[in-house]
């Protein structure tokens, strides 16, 4: 028997690298419900959870993400004459189904079970007779935990150690760390000391380096004008509320202001669980009302049409913070729009779309008064530019002596980032 070997050219699969691959994918995993903003605001199901949305999103991702050499993605493309020939399954549709089952043997995203998406009549057809819906995907916390480190990555990286800008960068680290030059010591300083400062300053004051028998080096007498202490920066412990809008408006004037609101959050809590174990962040959607959501199922959550209960989300936010015992607590809030919703004493919601209503606002700064009192800070991440809102929010600010933040989808990532790094550490003696 003779055998004939080929030269092994491997084959597109191969070169395909899955987590750049679920990186491309992110703004379909995290989806907000940009496209169907009506839908469960609480479910993965919906038309962008189908497996025929997912193929749609990979196809995408390989003819314009980069992900495969331009040779080979010709040969998947194949010859265009042969477009009208009916050859199916195509070499880049079988691709694209490895692609899919690789993710979810990875265990990147779960597949629901459903009817195979394109077949049949239809979707009205096939519910009318009874069949079930079009298979359906999930994403998983595996996926999570890697797009929370890659927003963390990216987001601290665009503020990193480049070689132009002028913004103070501050790595990230643990403990006590020496983060300014020496001072004398005074009474009441950290004896944080400096040796060999201390020890040149007995030096010089001595003047001699020799004791007056010439029996070697002189002992060094050290004295109290001589010692030296190092400034160093203190990590404080610290609770945060990281509060989201989700009412209608975050995803309205052909914009999704949400997702990366989520990326935010995930890349918050990447960086909370590495590097800051004992801090505490939590979560509150404020929309009609508020509720606390477990960090994981933030993720998962999409907007809907809701309006924005400012109020109800500071209550909520500041009763989780006055069970925390930490060094500081703070409230983050990402928000786009003006307070037009109140919870009533009778659990009635009082409405008014066109926000800043004089009832709703004065009961708004009410709330942001008990958070001040309670020590809590609030920081605004204002996704918007109206003058009125933009007034509000500095009035917010001037009350709980926090921050203002104007910004925008593209820039907010790197302005909580850092505005919490920041808060985190304060100078020591």
């Amino acid at each position: 028997m003779r055998y004939r070997y080929t030269r092994y050219t491997g084959s597109a699969l191969d070169e395909i690298d899955l987590e750049a691959l679920v990186s491309k994918l992110s703004d379909l995993l995290l989806s907000s419900g940009f496209d169907n903003p009506y839908g469960d605001p609480y479910s993965d199901s919906g038309d962008d959870r189908t497996l025929e949305t997912l193929h749609d999103a990979i196809l995408e991702a390989l003819l314009h993400g980069g992900l495969l050499p331009d040779d080979a993605l010709s040969k998947l493309l194949g010859d265009p004459a042969d477009a009208d020939q009916d050859v199916d399954p195509s070499p880049l549709s079988e691709l694209i189904q490895q692609l899919v089952d690789r993710l979810a043997e990875q265990g990147y995203i779960s597949i629901q079970p459903g009817s195979q998406a394109g077949s049949g009549q239809g979707a009205a057809g096939d519910q009318a007779q009874g069949e079930p819906p079009p298979a359906q995907f999930e994403i998983t916390d595996k996926s999570l935990d890697f797009l929370g480190y890659q927003a963390l990555r990216d987001l601290l990286g665009a503020v990193g150690h480049g070689s132009s800008g002028r913004h103070d960068v501050r790595d990230v680290a643990t403990g006590i760390e020496a983060g300014g030059g020496s001072k004398p010591y005074e009474f009441g300083d950290t004896l944080n000391i400096d040796a060999s400062g201390t020890i040149l300053n007995a030096v010089r004051r001595a003047g001699t380096p020799a004791d007056a028998h010439g029996g070697g080096p002189a002992a060094i007498d050290v004295q109290y004008p001589d010692l030296m202490v190092a400034q160093g920066e203190y990590q404080s412990s610290c609770a945060t509320v990281l509060m989201l809008d989700c009412s209608h408006s975050m995803i309205l004037y052909g914009e999704d202001r949400f997702t990366p609101a989520k990326q935010v959050a995930l890349a918050l809590a990447t960086l909370i669980r590495n590097q800051y174990p004992g801090d505490a962040l939590s979560a509150v959607l404020f929309h009609d009302s508020a509720e606390e959501i477990p960090l994981r199922r933030l993720a998962r959550v999409r907007v809907g049409p809701y309006y924005t209960n400012t109020r109800e989300g500071l209550r909520r936010a500041r009763r989780i913070l006055e069970r925390q015992r930490k060094d500081m607590r703070q409230i983050i809030m990402i928000t786009d729009g003006k307070p037009s919703a109140l919870t009533l004493p009778d659990g009635r919601i009082y409405r008014n779309p066109f926000g800043l209503d004089p009832r709703i606002i004065a009961e708004t700064f009410a709330e942001v008064g008990s958070c001040r009192k309670a020590g809590i800070m609030i920081n605004t991440f204002m996704l918007a530019r109206d003058p009125e809102l933009v007034a509000f929010v500095r009035r917010v600010a001037s009350i709980c002596r926090g921050k203002a933040y104007f910004t925008t989808p593209y820039t907010l990532g790197r302005y909580v980032l850092m505005d919490y790094l920041t808060r985190k550490t304060q100078t020591v003696h």
